[in-house]
C-alpha cells in the first residue's frame, strides 16, 4: 500500500526523507539512543534534568486538587493570558490587551505550527536563519510554502546584512526568527533586528520571531523584536514557559500579537489541539509573576554551567564558541582531526562517554558543509553531570 500525503511534504522539508521515500531516523533519535545503550552522559538533547521552581510545581499540584481538569477556554485561561501581558510589561515595557493580544498554545511548536499555517500559502516564502530548529523546515513545507535561509557565520554565528537584504523579497511573506538563537547561542544584535523590521516594512512581511530562550541570556540584553519601532503591528511574538521554568513537559506556550494577527492564528490552532494543559496554566502564570532574583539567578546558573562545560571542551582540543544565551554550546571538532562532526558524534561515547549532535542536522544539504565539523552540546544539566561530562572529555586532549 502506497501511503500519499502531505506527510513527505514535511518529512523532506524537514530533512527526515530518505531517497527511498521512508522517514529516515533523526540524529538526535539516534543519538539518544547510543547514549541509552551505551550510558554515556547524554548532553544531545535540549532539556534540563531538574525540577523548576517550588511554587510552580506547587501551583500545579493545587490547581489539579481544585478541579483544574476540563478544557479551558479556547484563548487560554484568563489568569494565564493576563500574566503574559504583565510579563511583556514588566520586562520590555510593551502594553497587551490580555483579551485580544495573547493566545495560550501547546508550547512553542504549536504556536509556530498554528502561525505558519495561517500566514503561509502555497508559494509564498519564508526568510529562516541557518543552523535552523528542524520544525521550521517542516512546517514551512507542510503549509506549501518555499524556505530560504540565511547563514549564520563564524565568529560569533551572525548574519551578513547583504545576504539577509537579498534573501527577504516581495515574495516573502514571513521572516522567521529565533532569537535567541538554537542552535549557535547567538544573540543577535539590535542592527539586526531593526533590518529585519525595515525589510518587513519594505516588502509586507509579518515578522514571527520565536523567543522561547528570552530569559536565559548570559551578560546580553535580550531585545524583542516587537519593541522596535514600527515593528509591533506586523510582529508574532512566541515563546513558552518550558525553558524558563524548567517544564518542557508541561507543553504550555503562548502568542503576542495583534487582535487581527491573533484572530488568524486562532483560526488555525483551534484545529489542532483546541487547547491544553488546563491545571498547567495557573503554575506557569505562578511562575511569570516571580521576582526578578528567579529570573536572575536562572541565568547566572546557566552561565556557570556553561562555563563549566566550556572549560572541559577546550581541554579536550576543540575550539568553543561561547554562546550568549539558549542551553547550548558549539565547539569545532576540526582541531581534533575530525571534519565530519556526526563521524565524532557517533564515536564519542566510545571515547569520551558523552553524547552530542552535529550541528549539521540543523541544516539544508545545501549548507551542510558549512558547519560539517560543528557539534552541539547541552548544558542544561545537573553540575555534577557537567562535571563528569568535562572530565571525561578532557580526556581527549591527553
Amino acid at each position: 500500500m502506497t501511503i500519499s500525503g502531505s506527510w513527505q511534504r514535511t518529512a523532506r522539508g524537514a530533512g527526515l526523507l530518505s531517497p527511498d521515500g521512508r522517514i529516515a531516523s533523526t540524529i538526535f533519535a539516534e543519538m539518544s539512543a547510543l547514549a541509552q545503550t551505551t550510558g554515556a552522559i547524554n548532553l544531545g538533547q535540549g532539556f534540563p534534568d531538574e525540577d523548576g521552581p517550588a511554587e510552580v510545581l506547587e501551583a500545579a499540584r493545587r490547581a489539579i486538587a481544585d478541579g483544574v481538569n476540563q478544557y479551558p477556554p479556547g484563548l487560554g485561561m484568563p489568569v494565564l493570558r493576563q500574566a503574559v501581558a504583565t510579563h511583556q510589561q514588566r520586562f520590555y515595557g510593551l502594553t497587551v490587551d490580555a483579551d485580544r493580544e495573547v493566545l495560550i498554545t501547546a508550547g512553542a511548536t504549536e504556536a509556530l505550527a498554528a502561525t505558519i499555517l495561517a500566514l503561509v500559502d502555497e508559494g509564498d516564502e519564508v526568510v529562516t536563519l541557518e543552523p535552523f530548529y528542524d520544525a521550521y523546515g517542516g512546517l514551512i513545507a507542510l503549509a506549501r510554502g518555499v524556505h530560504r535561509t540565511v547563514p549564520l557565520r563564524l565568529p560569533g554565528f551572525l548574519p551578513d546584512h547583504d545576504e539577509l537584504r537579498a534573501a527577504v523579497t516581495d515574495r516573502t511573506k514571513v521572516i522567521l526568527i529565533n532569537n535567541p538563537h538554537n542552535p549557535t547561542g547567538t544573540v543577535l544584535p539590535r542592527e539586526t533586528l531593526e533590518l529585519i523590521v525595515e525589510l518587513a516594512h519594505e516588502h509586507d512581511a509579518v515578522i514571527v520571531t520565536d523567543e522561547v530562550y528570552e530569559h536565559l541570556v548570559f551578560g546580553v540584553q535580550h531585545v524583542p523584536v516587537a519593541t522596535l519601532p514600527g515593528a509591533r503591528e506586523r510582529t508574532v511574538t512566541i515563546s513558552s514557559a518550558g525553558k524558563t521554568f524548567s517544564t518542557t513537559g508541561w507543553k504550555i506556550g503562548w502568542i503576542v500579537s495583534t487582535p487581527e494577527l491573533v484572530t488568524a492564528v486562532l483560526a488555525v490552532k483551534q484545529f489542532l489541539t483546541y487547547v491544553n494543559g488546563a491545571p498547567f496554566q495557573p503554575a506557569v502564570a505562578v511562575g511569570l509573576g516571580l521576582p526578578d532574583s528567579y529570573f536572575h539567578q536562572t541565568a547566572d546558573t546557566l552561565r556557570a554551567k556553561r562555563d563549566l562545560l566550556s572549560q572541559g571542551l577546550e581541554k579536550a582540543g576543540f575550539d568553543v564558541t561561547v554562546p550568549n544565551g539558549t542551553y547550548f554550546v558549539v565547539a569545532d571538532a576540526a582541531p581534533l582531526g575530525y571534519r565530519d562532526a556526526a563521524t565524532l558524534c557517533r564515536e564519542l561515547p566510545g571515547l569520551a562517554g558523552v553524547v552530542g549532535v552535529p550541528i549539521s542536522a540543523f541544516c539544508s544539504d545545501e549548507h551542510a558543509g558549512e558547519y560539517a565539523s560543528l557539534v552541539r552540546f547541552a548544558f542544561c544539566k545537573k553540575v555534577d553531570v557537567l562535571e563528569r561530562a568535562a572530565a571525561q572529555l578532557a580526556r581527549l586532549g591527553r
